[in-house]
């Protein structure tokens, strides 16, 4: 039971933890899958990526292709001003709710 309510937990903090981590700089999605992990939250791949492409396809997100050294092109991604936008929102509600929660610890 309370792995499934850590899982519920993380996926709901998973949008702000990766918009978090992108208003510090742009990412790979594996540097993101790996700072994500070092804070303790832990995410597959496949859920990594649609969160991705849904924030890209909300306007969220953009990114651009680099070439690598060591194989294929990579996609990092960065805020747009919309996702700057929507972190603020989340930041806001983060607050509130932690705000609240702390009331009843």
């Amino acid at each position: 039971m309370i792995d499934n309510i850590r899982t519920q937990m993380r996926k709901g903090l998973l949008e702000l933890s990766v918009l978090l981590i992108l208003s510090r700089q742009r990412a790979y999605p594996s540097d993101l899958l790996r700072t994500l992990r070092q804070g303790g939250i832990a995410v597959v791949e496949g859920t990594l990526y649609a969160l991705l492409t849904r924030l890209h396809k909300e306007g969220a997100l953009d990114y651009e292709w680099e070439e690598s050294t060591i194989g294929p092109p990579r996609k990092y991604y960065t805020l747009t001003p919309h996702g700057h936008h929507l972190l603020s929102l989340l930041r806001q509600e983060w607050q509130r709710i932690s705000a609240s929660i702390n009331t009843f610890i």
